[in-house]
C-alpha cells in the first residue's frame, strides 16, 4: 500500500491500513510532515515499525504497491501531477485511487497510461472513526478496479457505497449546502457560531455542528469543494459566502491553523473565548 500525502487524511488512511496488518509506504514532499506522521503512527502497536516506511516524494526510484492512494490537497493540478508520478513509478498492475472529496476521477484518470486502473476512494474524516468510504467509478474505471476498491474497504472494516463520477459525489453533494448555509447565517448575524452548531446537533441529531465540522475539515477544503460544485453544476446553492472567503484569505483555515470559526490550542482542542 502506498499513500501519497502525510497530512491529516493521509495519516488517517495509513493508520487504518496499518491496523489491518497492511504494509504501508507513506510519501510526502515535506520531510517534516513525514517525520511527524511517522511519530504519530508509531505510537500505536509495536508491530507498526516493521510495516511502515516513509518515502520522500517524488521518489527517485520505482516503487512497488498493489494499490496507491493519493491524499494530497484538494487541488486538481497537484493531484494530476501526483497521478503522473504514480504512473511513472508504479507497475501497470497497480490500482491508482484518489481520496478527493470533489474532483473528477475521470479527469484525473486522463493523466495515466491505463485510466481503467483509476478509481476514487473517498474516506471520511477522521478516517479511523468514520466507517464510510465512497467508491467512485470514473468513466474509464474497470470493474476489476471497483472490485479492488471493495476488497480493500472490506479489509479495513469500512462500509463502502458506490457512486458515479459527479461533482462532490454523494456525501459532500448533500453536506456542503448545509455548511454553506450555516456560514450565511453567521455572516448575516442571525446567531452565534455556538448556537448555530447547537441547533443542528440537537435539532437534526448531527454529532457535530456544521461550523465545527468546517473547521475540522479545513475551510480551504470547504471553499475548494464549493467552487468545484459551483463551476460544474452552476447552482447558486453552492455559492461560497464572502465570510468563508475572508477566513481563507486571512489564513483562518480551521483547527489545523489554530483559528477558523473557532480558536484552537496546540493540541487541536477548541478554546472557549
Amino acid at each position: 500500500m502506498l499513500v501519497v500525502g502525510a497530512g491529516q487524511m493521509g495519516r488517517g488512511i495509513a493508520q487504518v491500513c496499518l491496523e489491518a496488518d497492511c504494509r504501508v509506504a507513506l510519501a510526502d514532499t515535506q520531510p517534516g510532515s513525514l517525520a511527524r506522521a511517522r511519530d504519530e503512527l508509531m505510537t500505536g502497536a509495536s508491530s507498526v515499525a516493521s510495516r511502515l516506511r516513509t518515502v520522500n516524494w517524488p521518489s527517485a526510484e520505482p516503487l512497488q504497491a498493489r494499490i496507491a492512494i493519493e491524499a494530497g490537497p484538494e487541488d486538481f493540478a497537484i493531484k494530476a501531477e501526483i497521478f503522473c508520478e504514480l504512473d511513472r513509478l508504479l507497475g501497470e498492475e497497480a490500482w491508482l485511487a484518489s481520496n478527493t472529496s470533489s474532483i473528477s476521477i475521470t479527469a484525473l484518470a486522463a493523466n495515466v497510461r491505463a485510466p481503467e486502473r483509476v478509481l476514487g476512494l473517498h474516506f471520511m474524516n477522521p478516517v479511523p472513526k468514520m466507517r464510510l468510504v465512497e467508491i467512485i467509478r470514473g468513466l474509464q474505471t474497470s470493474d476489476a478496479a471497483i472490485a479492488a476498491g471493495r476488497a480493500l474497504t472490506d479489509k479495513l472494516a469500512k462500509v463502502s457505497v458506490l457512486t458515479k463520477d459527479a461533482p462532490a459525489f454523494l456525501v459532500n453533494r448533500m453536506l456542503v449546502p448545509l455548511v454553506l448555509e450555516a456560514f450565511f447565517l453567521l455572516e448575516q448575524g442571525q446567531a452565534t457560531p455556538e448556537d448555530i452548531d447547537t441547533a443542528v446537533k440537537l435539532g437534526l441529531n448531527h454529532p457535530m455542528g456544521p461550523l465545527t465540522l468546517a473547521d475540522f475539515v479545513g475551510l480551504d477544503t470547504l471553499l475548494a469543494i464549493s467552487e468545484v460544485l459551483m463551476r460544474d453544476l452552476g447552482d447558486d446553492k453552492y455559492r461560497a459566502p464572502v465570510l468563508l472567503r475572508h477566513y481563507v484569505s486571512a489564513g483562518w483555515l480551521g483547527r489545523k491553523a489554530g483559528r477558523g470559526v473557532y480558536r484552537y490550542d496546540a493540541q487541536g482542542k477548541q478554546v472557549r473565548t
